[in-house]
């Protein structure tokens, strides 16, 4: 099969609304070439990248890759892509040079090219994530270890948002809670959860590709029977009560939910929301208040944000 790789140099903030859009244009995983993560240091003691080179690097801004076969549908593939990319600029997020280039590759290429650029990466204080083929071995009794596969679906689990979800979620979870995840994506922040100690986890994604490819990165580290996976959008008539929520989705989804997510949680309850841009932190912050929530942390990872509030006893 031939396979056609769309190029498109745009911008940090824009990595997640335009990876989103090529997963759902067909694409099975993004390769993302970021300049400043070749700028950036890398203790080899946790097993980050490194032996980066910087030919596969643009100079400034970042590169998204994907793969799309190609077939009598490719030109109109792409020109939708164009289009759901154009249409990000309504929302205030920067999309940069937004150059898009398209050529094509052979399978054997495709297959393996981009496993290159993921290693173990160290995301918070215990966790660590890993890609499948990598043989890591944990370095302290308590590391915990998170397998994925970046080429089924939504990367790697290490972009700023994720991080300051898992790190959000290894600080508030206790043994035997409920969590619901939504907007689960590859489903790392709720195998996290149950590894943390929950024990019941509700994974929701409206998109089948994620909600596929969440069940088999559950099943691949072994947390089937706590974490149940469904197609769902947002919060839509869920009736589970659970004492945190995680949504690592882009701010304006958040504001559309923030108040059920205030009904549903139990007294005391955390809401961890992430992948916010700095243009949109009082917005939310605001939305959360008058949903009736507490502000208890504001953190920030590059250009990211993420808000945890909690439900007042």
């Amino acid at each position: 099969m031939k396979w056609s790789e769309l190029c498109i140099h745009t911008t940090n903030e824009a990595i997640e609304p335009i990876s989103n859009i090529l997963h759902e244009a067909g694409a099975s995983g993004v390769v993302i070439e970021d300049a400043e993560d070749f700028a950036k240091e890398r203790p080899t003691k946790f097993g980050e990248l490194y032996e980066l080179d910087p030919a596969d690097f643009p100079e400034e801004g970042v590169i998204l890759k994907a793969y799309l076969p190609v077939n009598s549908f490719l030109g109109e593939s792409v020109e939708q892509i164009k289009q759901a990319i154009n249409q990000l600029l309504a929302y205030n997020i920067d999309i940069g040079r937004n150059f898009i280039t398209v050529s094509e590759v052979n399978e054997e290429e495709w297959a393996t090219a981009w496993k290159k650029y993921y290693k173990p990466v160290k995301v918070s204080g215990k966790i660590t994530i890993t890609p499948t083929w990598e043989d890591y071995q944990p370095v302290s009794t308590d590391e915990i270890i998170i397998e994925l596969d970046p080429g089924m679906a939504f990367g790697t689990g290490t972009h700023p948002t994720t991080v300051l979800s898992m790190q959000a979620l290894e600080r508030y979870v206790k043994n035997k809670q409920t969590v619901i995840d939504v907007g689960t994506g590859s489903g790392v922040l709720s195998i996290a959860a149950a590894k943390l100690g929950a024990t019941d986890i509700y994974a929701y994604d409206l998109d089948d590709v994620a909600v596929k490819a969440a069940r088999i990165n559950v099943k691949l580290n072994k947390a089937g029977d706590i974490v149940t996976v469904k197609q769902n959008n947002l919060l839509d008539h869920v009736q589970v009560n659970p004492d945190i929520i995680v949504a690592n989705i882009l701010a304006e989804i958040i504001l559309r939910f923030e108040q059920e997510a205030f009904q549903l949680l139990k007294p005391g309850g955390i809401f961890i929301s992430s992948g916010i841009i700095q243009a949109k932190k009082v917005e939310v912050r605001q939305a959360l208040i008058a949903a009736g929530f507490d502000i208890i942390e504001v953190n920030q990872m590059e250009d990211w944000i993420s808000i945890v509030a909690q439900k007042p006893e």
